[in-house]
C-alpha cells in the first residue's frame, strides 16, 4: 500500500475507499495515509441534489476526493467528491498507479539493503516523496544516473542503490524514430554511389534504412526518449546530406507535415 506521511495538505487530492455509510455522511479510509479517516457530509457528494447519498457512494469503492479540512489535534479530515473535476480524477488516479509501481521498487530496495519496507520509507521514500512530488518521478530520473537525485539533495549513497535498483527494474518502451530519404546522383556509377551513401549513413550512425522505391528509403532509430533521438537523427540527416557531391538528397521526418 503506498504511504504518505502525517496528514494531507488542505486542497490535496486522495484516494479514499468508503467504508461506513450513514444517512448524512460516508465514513472513508485514506489509502496514503495509513490509520486516517475521513467524512463525506452529504452536501459534498454530488453537484445535483442528493436524497438518498447510497445512490451516490458505494460501500467498500474507492473514490477520489479533494481534502477541505484538516483538524489533526481532533484527527478530522473533511472530504469531498464533487470538487474534483473529471481530469483531475484521472490524472490522481494515474498518480497513484504510478506510486504503486514505485512502491515495488522501494520493496526491492528495501530487500538489497536488508531492510523493512516501513524503515525504507522511513530512510529515503518519504523524502523522495517531499523532493519530487512522486517516488516514481525520483525512480525514473534516477534511470539512467545518480546525479540527478545527489543534485536535488539525496545522499550519494540513497541515490547509488536507487539508480541501481531502478536500472534492474523500470522497463523504457523504446519508440521508432523514422524519416524518408530522397537520394540520387548524377554520375554513371550512381547506383554504386547510393548504395555506399546508405552503408556510411549506417555504419556511422547505426541507423536502420529500408527500401521503399528508388529514390526514396526508410530511416529509423529506436529510443527510449523520441524527442532527443528525433533531433539527434535530424542533425545527422542534414550533415550527411550536405556533404553529398554530383548529386541531391533530401529528407522529411515521418509526421512533419
Amino acid at each position: 500500500m503506498v504511504k504518505k506521511k502525517g496528514y494531507p495538505n488542505i486542497g490535496e487530492k486522495v484516494i479514499v475507499t468508503v467504508i461506513n455509510i450513514t444517512p448524512y455522511s460516508a465514513l472513508c479510509k485514506l489509502e496514503e495515509y495509513p490509520g486516517k479517516e475521513g467524512m463525506i457530509h452529504i452536501s459534498e457528494v454530488s453537484g445535483k441534489w442528493v436524497r438518498d447519498i447510497k445512490k451516490f457512494v458505494k460501500l467498500n469503492k474507492t473514490y477520489v476526493a479533494k481534502v477541505m479540512r484538516v483538524n489533526e489535534k481532533k484527527g478530522h479530515i473533511n472530504l469531498s467528491l464533487k470538487r474534483v473535476p473529471r481530469m483531475e480524477k484521472k490524472r490522481k488516479m494515474q498518480s497513484y498507479k504510478r506510486e504503486e509501481k514505485a512502491e515495488k521498487i522501494l520493496e526491492k530496495i528495501a530487500k538489497d539493503q536488508n531492510l523493512s519496507l516501513d524503515e525504507v520509507y522511513e530512510k529515503i521514500g518519504f523524502e523522495l516523496q517531499e523532493k519530487f512530488g512522486e517516488m516514481f518521478r525520483a525512480f525514473d530520473l534516477a534511470y539512467k544516473s545518480p546525479e540527478k537525485l545527489i543534485n536535488r539533495g539525496i545522499s550519494e549513497k540513497w541515490a547509488k542503490i536507487i539508480h541501481k535498483i531502478s536500472k534492474k527494474n523500470i522497463k523504457r518502451k523504446k519508440v521508432k524514430i523514422k524519416a524518408k530519404l530522397d537520394v540520387r546522383f548524377f554520375t554513371g556509377d550512381g547506383v554504386e554511389k547510393v548504395k555506399q551513401f546508405l552503408n556510411n549513413l549506417t555504419n556511422k550512425y547505426k541507423v536502420n534504412i529500408k527500401y521503399i522505391s528508388a529514390p526514396k528509403y526508410s530511416v529509423e532509430i529506436e529510443s527510449e526518449n523520441p524527442k532527443v533521438a528525433q533531433k539527434k537523427l535530424t542533425k545527422q540527416l542534414r550533415d550527411a546530406v550536405s556533404n553529398i557531391k554530383n548529386g541531391e538528397a533530401n529528407f522529411k521526418m515521418v509526421g512533419e507535415k
